[in-house]
């Protein structure tokens, strides 16, 4: 799939102008002044309205997901099977072995948290567009993010089920996949059911829906953080917490990174085979991830602290990565 000229372009790194990274540490500091604003059951019951939120998320994602792009990147067989091996088994069990050294130096529920960034799927948007970027296999990318995200719904809690039941705690697990399939799968099921209506309508909408979607992922966090913040979060751990938790992220992106580039070049992909699997396998979404965080673990007061090492992947993958993707669209060949 030829890449469109102005999609190669090489991307300046600017993190630090993120408006999305600075609602983050806003809906944080907002969270530890104000708990009772945002915690569940707070002044503007932002748990009840998060529900709604995490539905149209899932809803505006089937309607843009493109049935083309889908149908141009299913033949690539290969790379499916790294990515989502990689994402669903591998990462976990590679996020296990961290938690399990972890575990003696970080507080139970950060180390939860690190388990959970392990289970969860592929980013779509950030995936596709590194991927474009670095002149890799788009269609791929695509389709490889998209199935990791529908998969994602039902392995997740399996696979966190797994890590809770070895920690001594039972997760309701028949309870935590329907209310993933009714608040997650089925908003996206309908979304791909009048994809073809209204596809070619939304696009040029796509810039607000990607917009709407970081507004609610922003009060999950404040939500989220409002319940931790409550339950004494910070008079419990201290700011020390930030830093293990960057570490930690920085430690697991590092291993993914190195991973998926390992196992590319050992299954001898062509070097755009080998962008997809690099970026789509070492990815995780933060804007499936925290809903999914809300959805299984329900409101516990220990919520922030699970959803933290997502934020702090989130952010450092974007940052590396678009180093990364400026690095492979220099090259020559």
């Amino acid at each position: 799939m030829n890449v469109p000229a102005q999609s190669r372009k090489f991307v300046i790194p600017n993190i630090f102008k993120d408006w999305f990274l600075l609602g983050m540490i806003s809906c944080v500091l907002l969270a530890t002044f104000f708990p009772n604003v945002g915690r569940s059951g707070g002044v503007i019951h932002a748990d009840k309205l998060s529900d709604f939120g995490i539905a149209l998320i899932f809803f505006f994602h089937g309607l843009g997901i493109s049935r083309k792009n889908l149908r141009d990147g299913i033949l690539s067989w290969k790379i499916h099977v790294c990515v989502q091996v990689t994402t669903f088994v591998v990462f976990p069990i590679v996020a296990f072995l961290f938690c399990q050294i972890a575990k003696n130096f970080i507080p139970a529920d950060l180390v939860l948290g690190f388990y959970f960034l392990g289970a969860i799927p592929s980013t779509i948007s950030s995936s596709v567009a590194m991927t474009a970027v670095a002149r890799g296999n788009v269609s791929a990318a695509i389709f490889n993010a998209s199935l990791s995200s529908i998969l994602g719904i039902f392995l997740t809690p399996l696979i966190v089920s797994i890590f809770a039941s070895t920690g001594g705690n039972a997760l309701p697990i028949g309870e935590t996949v329907l209310n993933l399939f009714v608040l997650l799968f089925l908003p996206f099921l309908l979304g791909q059911i009048l994809n073809p209506l209204v596809y070619n309508f939304i696009l040029p909408y796509k810039k607000y829906i990607n917009i709407f979607d970081k507004f609610v992922i922003l009060l999950l966090v404040f939500s989220s953080f409002a319940d931790s913040v409550y339950d004494g979060l910070w008079t419990k751990h201290g700011a020390g917490l930030l830093l293990e938790t960057f570490v930690g992220a920085a430690i697991l992106l590092t291993v993914a990174l190195a991973g998926t580039t390992f196992a590319a070049r050992a299954f001898g992909f062509k070097k755009s085979d080998e962008i997809t699997a690099v970026f789509c396998g070492s990815k995780k979404t933060l804007a499936g991830g925290v809903p999914m965080a809300k959805l299984i673990f329900g409101s516990t007061p220990q919520i922030g602290l699970i959803v933290l090492p997502i934020m702090f992947y989130h952010q450092l993958q974007l940052l590396v990565c678009t180093v990364l993707a400026n690095r492979y669209a220099a090259r020559k060949n």
